[in-house]
């Protein structure tokens, strides 16, 4: 049934629009967060020359381009506020470049001299780290073949390298590269991507990239869900016939380390915040938002609860979820400027808590091989470090084990579910008898494995889980 809320249009000429950013990843997230602050600028009549240019490097970013390209660029979202959903088309971007293995377009896109920003969206698993050191990792196969031939790689970060080699070669000065993926202190990531990458084969354009270019690092927040048929169905009740939709909560959040020494939009103006003290926001966020969603993952996945909101209103997910965070994380999360972090996290339960948003308790289990490294191990390290209790995040990780194996309480079957579902299910297996094989992936562990108390702990939560079940553990656990 047709909605009774116009969708709102671009209210500026995107034909005057000129581009300022080439963006590499146009997902969900990206569409409902940087396009939507600059779309809301752009409607003030300010920044028209930082319009974006879109652009993907892997074989699947085509489809995305072809159904873009399709409406002129436009991005339907649909804000999802329980009292009453609103729709917008999102005209910050004028372009999607093509999909290309060498990335020919891409690079010579991002070597005009008008390009001054060039920003990322590639997932949290795509910055090539080293769980083991937590730094960039040289020897990863894409990396290695992108070094060997540096003037057409198959990498974002490849690409970025060859761009900027081609801006000093025409003396043009380098743009600055902005990173809006949820990682710890994503712009010393992307900066240890980028000079990584370019050591290899030029190591005087490294320390050029190293001395000149400004990788600012900056804290991204909003509820994005999957694209189904669900959502091109809201979209079609707005009257929009538009195969990618996206959906999110009302909410979005966006502090930015102000080093644009090329310029940048004055985003401020429509509430993006740019501070000196990033870290504090997304240590919080990674820890109480990204761990959140860890938490509650795994035992519904297990209980078969299917949507988010299901989860937090079942009173087990819920207490085990307050018992972790007020217990086990928050008290080590350092002061955030102007905020109060105990409301911070009522906030978060408010947000898992939209029934509008639909979200999936699938998609927060997806990738747990990279997502349980950032953001719930550092947790465990911390509390560890001062001798504090670890038991329930021992659980989350006890949890994400059992998952792993494939089946669901019920004897449901799960169907893959990480990069690496066929390893982690065969060490699942393993684990079922010996709970510290499971420990032993240093990718994902580091040297938690020879953390006794961790340990120990982990083995007892795994056993209990095979001979009583989540809601039981649960419950025990939850007093």
């Amino acid at each position: 049934m047709p909605s009774d809320t116009p969708t709102q249009m671009p209210r500026y000429d995107r034909g005057a629009l000129t581009p300022g950013i080439v963006h590499i990843g146009l997902g969900n997230f990206h569409r409902a967060h940087m396009a939507v602050y600059l779309d809301d600028l752009f409607n003030l009549g300010l920044g028209h020359d930082w319009a974006i240019i879109g652009a993907g490097v892997r074989a699947p970013d085509a489809a995305m381009r072809d159904a873009l390209r399709g409406q002129d660029c436009l991005s339907t979202v649909i804000e999802l506020d329980p009292a009453g959903k609103t729709c917008r088309r999102i005209g910050a971007m004028i372009d999607f470049l093509p999909v290309q293995p060498d990335n020919a377009a891409l690079i010579a896109a991002m070597s005009r001299p008008e390009i001054r920003i060039v920003s990322l969206t590639v997932t949290e698993g795509g910055y090539f780290i080293d769980a083991n050191t937590g730094r960039f990792d040289p020897t990863a196969p894409e990396i290695r073949a992108d070094a060997a031939r540096p003037d057409s790689p198959a990498t974002a970060f490849g690409a970025i390298v060859a761009a900027l080699k081609a801006r000093r070669a025409a003396g043009i000065p380098p743009f600055t590269v902005m990173c809006c993926d949820n990682l710890p202190e994503n712009g010393h990531v992307t900066h240890s991507a980028v000079v990584g990458l370019a050591r290899l084969s030029d190591p005087e354009l490294a320390a050029r990239i190293d001395a000149n270019v400004a990788f600012p690092n900056a804290m991204v927040d909003r509820i994005t869900p999957a694209t189904g048929p669900r959502e091109r169905a809201l979209a079609a009740g707005f009257g929009l016939s538009d195969p990618v939709p996206v959906t999110c909560e009302p909410f979005r959040q966006w502090v930015v380390q102000d080093n644009f020494p090329a310029g940048r939009p004055p985003s401020e103006r429509v509430g993006v915040t740019f501070s000196d003290q990033v870290h504090a926001y997304e240590m919080m966020k990674i820890r109480i938002l990204n761990g959140g969603h860890a938490i509650i993952a795994y035992p519904a996945g297990l209980m078969d609860i299917e949507l988010v909101h299901e989860a937090m209103a079942d009173p087990l997910v819920s207490a085990f979820l307050d018992r972790v965070e007020r217990g086990e994380v928050i008290p080590y999360v350092p002061p955030v400027p102007d905020t109060d972090i105990p409301a911070y996290y009522d906030l978060i339960r408010n947000r898992f808590s939209n029934p509008e948003v639909a979200d999936t308790v699938r998609r927060l289990c997806l990738d747990g091989s990279n997502r349980q490294p950032k953001f719930i191990l550092p947790s465990v390290r911390d509390a560890r470090a001062v001798g504090g209790s670890v038991r329930g995040l021992a659980l989350v990780s006890a949890l994400w084990c059992r998952y792993c194996h494939g089946t669901t309480d019920s004897g449901a079957v799960i169907a893959p579910n990480d990069p690496n579902w066929n390893a982690l299910t065969t060490l699942s297996q393993a684990a079922r008898s010996r709970p510290q094989s499971w420990l032993e992936q240093p990718a994902v562990y580091g040297n938690l494995a020879n953390d006794a108390e961790f340990s120990a702990a982990f083995a007892q939560w795994l056993d209990r889980l095979w001979t009583e079940g989540t809601k039981a553990v649960l419950r025990d656990y939850c007093g």
